[in-house]
């Protein structure tokens, strides 16, 4: 069977890493945000950032042990030696990748209909059915796109961060919403951050193109905390500037709160050209999100815990052409999932139980396989046990029970926690009609 092309430099896959990062979520949740933690959001930017450093380090030397696809499943089967747990940590991934490229797609129609007089679903099938050639076309192609896609949606951030600098200095940036102080801060500032922990969402992709990347076990890692870092620098310097600009509390009743930025600090001139930034954006986190999506699923095929024929690499393109294809189907079924808010709380639910587990099994694999190569080793530990790792399980538990408080979900008033665990258990009954019957590869 042919094996994937490890075509993707340390650039490309740290682009790819920043591309998907900085995406919709920045675009669209920042208002949400900013009603939450007021002019403090900001610090919860920081807060999420902090979180998913943590977690990122747990990334970075598990990918140097392990440079494969489907990487959430690869090292919690080898810490934990169970697939039952590795295919509900597996199932729980592509559960938040299906539903953060729909989501992502519907954005992108949200933003395009100002420019193309169709139904919003059909341009959703659309953009979803090209990326999905692009990928299938190759993974390098992809990686080229990308990054021009980057580059522009970075310049996009330093346009709203520019023109914003003659209002700097013009707000308190401690100014929580009913004035709390001190302790108090932390509620609204760890609320937001689990909100606006979507738009941190992709750094956890860059591991499953270790099986593209050259010299996997080196770049990957370097690749990923160079993204994080990156990112975080771009939320920060942009959420200072919004509140700069305009009240938090019209930021919070927005739809569209860069246009609302740039329309106040310009005077209207950039709208349309800001539409084109999100759209771009947008795009780009799509694209890097079905990448990463159809590598799980192919990974998990390779792994033996799903059906074969999702293993399948095309011959001449050298990439998961069942997987891409599946990931495209499935994506389009669930363009019509609910709004930006609810679905980036179910999606931030399930990022969490996976984090916890992805720090989990850096400290179990740390006693299991103390001597196996490590690239890459977290710093900061203490008989043995990552620091670090620790306090990724820690905070992933934390923000885990931020968003665990009830929301409109289908126009019920139901606990968003309820909703999200009653998908992650559905993965149990699809394990084992898999399973059963079958001889797994281990």
């Amino acid at each position: 069977m042919p094996a994937l092309k490890r075509s993707i430099t340390l650039f490309e896959a740290s682009a790819y890493g920043v591309g998907v990062i900085v995406g919709g979520g920045i675009y669209a949740l920042i208002g949400s945000a900013s009603g939450i933690a007021g002019n403090a959001v900001w610090l919860s930017f920081v807060f999420a950032a902090i979180t998913a450093m943590f977690t990122a380090l747990s990334y970075a030397e598990l990918s140097s042990m392990m440079p494969k696809a489907a990487a959430e499943y690869v090292y919690t089967k080898n810490a934990f030696r169970s697939k039952k747990v590795a295919f509900l940590i597996g199932w729980t991934t592509l559960y938040a990748g299906i539903l953060t490229i729909s989501t992502v797609a519907v954005g992108f129609a949200g933003y395009a209909r100002t420019f193309i007089g169709l139904p919003g679903f059909v341009i959703s099938i659309f953009l979803v059915a090209a990326l999905s050639l692009l990928s299938f076309w190759g993974i390098k192609e992809s990686a080229k796109l990308n990054i021009g896609f980057t580059l522009i949606e970075v310049l996009g951030l330093i346009a709203i961060i520019a023109v914003a600098i003659p209002f700097f200095g013009s707000v308190n940036y401690l100014e929580v919403p009913g004035n709390l102080q001190g302790f108090g801060m932390l509620a609204p500032i760890s609320s937001a951050a689990a909100l606006i922990f979507f738009a941190y969402l992709g750094f956890e992709d860059v591991a499953n193109l270790s099986e593209e990347t050259k010299n996997a076990r080196r770049n990957i890692p370097k690749a990923l905390l160079l993204a994080l870092a990156i990112s975080t620098i771009l939320y920060i310097a942009v959420s200072l500037a919004v509140v700069s600009v305009v009240p938090w509390q019209e930021l919070s009743k927005s739809n569209a709160p860069m246009e609302l930025v740039a329309q106040r600090a310009t005077g209207g001139q950039v709208i349309g050209v800001l539409a084109i930034i999100a759209m771009i954006a947008t795009m780009s986190t799509l694209l890097v999100s079905l990448v990463a999506f159809s590598r799980r699923v192919y990974g998990m095929a390779k792994q033996g815990i799903l059906p074969s024929h999702f293993a399948r690499v095309h011959g001449i393109t050298g990439t998961p052409y069942v997987a891409i294809a599946s990931a495209a189907i499935i994506s389009i079924l669930f363009v019509f999932v609910g709004g930006i808010s609810q679905i980036a709380a179910l999606t931030n639910l399930g990022l969490f139980v996976i984090f916890f587990a992805v720090n989990a099994s850096l400290i179990a694999l740390r006693f299991r396989e103390p001597d196996a190569r490590r690239e890459f080793r977290v710093p900061f530990s203490v008989a043995g046990i990552p620091v670090t790792g620790v306090l990724g399980c820690i905070l992933s538990v934390f923000m885990l029970f931020q968003i665990s408080g009830a929301m409109d979900i289908a126009g019920f008033n139901v606990p968003i926690i309820f909703v999200g665990g009653a998908i992650i258990l559905a993965s149990l009954p699809v394990y084992f009609v898999f399973y059963s019957g079958r001889n797994r590869r281990n």
